[in-house]
């Protein structure tokens, strides 16, 4: 599918053209893509520019997630994604992917430029267990995806919450119902 504001190396222009048009100023860099300096870069375009490193069954998640829906100014310089498919992938992963094997429910993916992406909620969900497995507090990633979706603080508790076991389960979501909870506060307080 063409995005008239999505310009993949070697599809309408060569790498080394579009690397002339960024020197230019008439194109910026939006992860493996380009768009136009003057467009906007939405979370389909985020989402559709990594279409090149991705295989079908895989779908974005974690940082790289956060980055598609917006909490992340930058792409992470290795992209996370996860199994979506029932089946096992076989074939070779992209180097420049972190991949994880284990199935994504399909109710926690949503199709973003036409790209698997986790939903807001199960990525919050993944960036709080994945802070507490490395032994810290959830980083500003995880708050800037809070400040963009109001109320999803609840909706990762409550989808935690609902999936079966999974590491750091329990710290997660005591962080969570915390965030959810000062969340009203300050709904009610405003």
């Amino acid at each position: 599918m063409p995005w008239p504001f999505l310009y993949l190396p070697g599809e309408t222009l060569s790498a080394t053209e579009l690397a002339a048009a960024r020197l230019d100023g008439d194109v910026v860099e939006v992860g493996e893509a380009y768009i136009p300096a003057d467009a906007v870069e939405t979370a389909e375009l985020r989402a559709a520019s990594l279409r090149p490193l991705l295989s079908p069954g895989v779908a974005v998640t974690h940082v790289s997630a956060a980055w598609v829906h917006g909490a992340l100014p930058d792409p992470p310089a290795r992209h996370t994604v996860q199994r979506s498919s029932a089946r096992r992938l076989h074939h070779v992963i992209d180097n420049r992917l972190h991949y994880r094997d284990r199935r994504v429910p399909p109710e926690d993916v949503s199709v973003i430029g036409g790209v698997s992406v986790t939903t807001p909620a199960r990525t919050l969900g993944d960036l709080v267990r994945g802070a507490f497995a490395g032994g810290e507090q959830p980083a500003a990633t995880a708050i800037a995806m809070i400040e963009l979706f109001p109320g999803l603080s609840g909706r990762a508790a409550a989808a935690l919450a609902a999936a079966g076991p999974v590491s750091f389960k329990r710290p997660a979501l005591e962080w969570l119902r915390r965030q959810a909870a000062q969340e009203e506060v300050t709904r009610y307080t405003s």
